[in-house]
C-alpha cells in the first residue's frame, strides 16, 4: 500500500499542475476569408511559436461557431491555434 501511494501522489500532483505551466501565447494575424459553411477561416498570421511554423497565410478550422461568428475579413486578431484531432484550429480569440 505505501509503494502505491508513492506513485500515486507524485502522479496526481503532476496530472494536477499540467494545465498551469504554460501561459497560452496569442499570436496576431489578419482575416483573409472567413468561410462559414466549411467552418474555417484563412489569417494571415505572425509566427506560430507553439506549432513551429513561420509566419505565412494559412487556413483553419475554427474551434467553434461563436470564434467563427466572431471572425470578419480584414479585422485584425490575436489568436491561439493547435492541432486538435491532427487539424489546425484555432481554439481562442481575444
Amino acid at each position: 500500500m505505501k509503494h502505491l501511494l508513492r506513485l500515486a501522489i507524485p502522479a496526481a500532483i503532476v496530472l494536477a499542475s499540467a494545465g498551469f505551466g504554460f501561459a497560452t501565447e496569442y499570436t496576431k494575424g489578419v482575416v483573409k476569408k472567413v468561410d462559414a459553411d466549411a467552418g474555417k477561416v484563412t489569417v494571415i498570421h505572425e509566427e506560430l511559436k507553439n506549432l513551429d511554423m513561420p509566419a505565412m497565410t494559412m487556413v483553419f478550422r475554427a474551434g467553434d461557431d461563436e470564434i467563427l461568428a466572431r471572425m470578419q475579413e480584414g479585422q485584425e486578431i490575436e489568436f491561439v491555434a493547435d492541432r486538435v484531432n491532427g487539424k489546425l484550429t484555432i481554439i481562442e480569440v481575444k
